[in-house]
């Protein structure tokens, strides 16, 4: 055995302390959280797709109505879908950040 692979076998092997151990921390609180389960990742998909899709379609409406009510040379109904999906994105990271601090 050459002493290339000689080193980065004692590497691994100082190293596997620390792998079990963080391992074993993984598993236990996967067992903490044991109703984190398909359904749960499912109703957090759809809480981040709300919470996209009502700000836009709020923007849209509004836009709208400020179209239709003061009409001019520029579309609010385009910039408020945009304000609508950028205010929903960060609703959505918000929701996200939130829900990966309980793990």
């Amino acid at each position: 055995m050459d002493e290339d692979t000689r080193d980065k076998k004692e590497g691994r092997l100082k190293d596997f302390p620390g792998e079990v151990r963080s391992k074993e921390t993984r598993k236990l609180q996967a067992r903490k959280e044991g109703d984190r389960s398909v359904w749960f990742g499912l109703g957090m998909f759809g809480l981040v797709g709300w919470s996209v899709a009502v700000p836009t379609l709020a923007g849209i409406a509004i836009g709208i109505w400020i179209d239709k009510t003061w009409p001019g040379p520029r579309s609010w109904t385009l910039m408020f879908l945009v304000i609508g999906v950028i205010v929903g994105c960060v609703n959505a990271w918000y929701w996200v950040k939130r829900e990966s601090r309980h793990e």
